[in-house]
């Protein structure tokens, strides 16, 4: 067996834990469902990998370390809701854990609350889909894939014969592959809590194989639907057609080049099994920031190109799906500016309970935000878009 593949003691102070392991795993279905108290809560994000089996992503052995602006920016003006707000609100009233704000290569602001600290790894949910999407990107650049217009079965013959039949690996990077999915959290009966429900029971294969049961409701191409199930089928994808754990693969192509500070790690469906593609990344803040870095590099490290060129301006692009402006690229979210313009080419990753990687090349503006909200979506009291467009407007107004 693989030493990465093994549920054993991990280094850093990672442990692959079985399912169950300190009742952690018990928190998942409350957790998804918006029912942990804060405290509980907390803690549960920043100690998910001890929830389920993980497999470790290693970092390299040089950490490449950030540069610090003289004067921090401490606070600025939030528009957002019709009101003004400042930087105290946006941390304090969306209970952010995490803040790190990078402007052209400097640090401009980087802050830690509800006990998170600089080496805690603390759960991107579906910020994970982004990364997944990237190692396709990566695995497309490699030659293991011909390209996004390819069918996807052409990797995966086991989803012949359903819903799958015909959609192009496009069509499931965009999620328009009609297949029915309920990506809500809180509805029990949800095809999403059902996948949640698989991955407790820790059985190899299941996932792929309810995806392949699943019916298609529309044309490939021209239903936009959102489906944390469909980057579980990137996830197999990538590892049918590069024959390695997405983890290895991360850790070869980027984490272990980027300079990162900590080992990451990232759930498994099963001991020695698949990645959950869709969710289960857990890395700290500084590392987030490093990989967003990476992406608004359009995929270069050290002058090789790992990914296509001009992948990551595809990947952060809106589409128009069934006559209308869809905001998402390869699983990665367009943000327009205050005005609605798409001018400044602004994309980034984002998690349920306030996990995001804010990317806008054209103003070489980073954020990375962690955060324990009350609800899997709409329990913040500041849109997240409208505080990286505030800061858009407050940091770089001289441009």
């Amino acid at each position: 067996m693989n030493v990465s593949d093994a549920p054993a003691e991990a280094p850093q102070g990672l442990t692959s834990g079985f399912a169950g392991s300190s009742g952690y795993a018990d928190r998942m279905t409350p957790l998804y469902a918006g029912k942990l108290m804060p405290g509980v809560q907390v803690e549960t994000l920043r100690s998910t990998h001890r929830a389920f089996p993980v497999r470790v992503i290693r970092r390299g052995g040089i950490v490449t370390p950030f540069v610090y602006a003289q004067t921090p920016i401490e606070d600025f003006t939030i528009k957002a809701n019709g009101r003004e707000y400042d930087l105290y609100d946006y941390v304090f009233r969306n209970r952010v854990a995490g803040l790190l704000i990078q402007r052209r290569g400097e640090v401009l602001h980087e802050r830690y609350e509800l006990g998170l600290q600089p080496d805690t790894r603390w759960v991107s949910m579906s910020m994970a889909k982004s990364i997944s999407t990237t190692l396709l990107g990566a695995a497309i650049q490699d030659g293991h894939i011909g390209g996004v217009e390819d069918m996807l079965t052409d990797y995966l013959p086991e989803l012949k014969g359903g819903g799958y039949d015909g959609v192009s690996i496009r069509h499931l990077l965009q999620m328009t592959s009609g297949v029915r999915w309920d990506d809500e959290h809180v509805d029990p009966q949800s095809e999403r809590r059902h996948m949640l429900k698989l991955q407790i029971a820790q059985k190899p294969g299941e996932i792929l194989r309810y995806m392949a049961s699943l019916p298609r409701v529309a044309d490939p191409g021209t239903r936009w639907n959102y489906s944390t199930g469909e980057t579980h089928v990137v996830g197999a994808l990538v590892h049918a057609a590069t024959g390695k754990w997405l983890s290895d693969y991360l850790s070869e192509k980027i984490w272990s080049r980027l300079g990162m500070e900590q080992d990451a790690c990232w759930w498994l469906e099963s001991p020695g099994g698949l990645e959950v593609a869709g969710s289960g990344v857990s890395a700290t803040l500084r590392d987030y920031a490093r990989f967003g870095q990476f992406a608004m590099g359009d995929g270069t490290i050290a002058g090789e190109r790992i990914l296509p060129e001009g992948w990551m301006a595809e990947a952060g692009s809106a589409r128009i799906v069934g006559g209308e402006r869809r905001d998402y690229g390869y699983m990665w979210w367009v943000v327009p500016d205050a005005s609605g313009s798409l001018a400044d080419g602004a994309f980034s990753a984002r998690g349920i309970f306030g996990q995001y990687m804010y990317i806008n090349p054209k103003r070489g503006l980073l954020i990375a935000v962690l955060s324990s909200r009350a609800k899997p979506r709409g329990s913040e009291v500041i849109l997240d878009n409208d505080f990286f467009n505030s800061a858009v407007e407050a940091l770089t107004a001289h441009d």
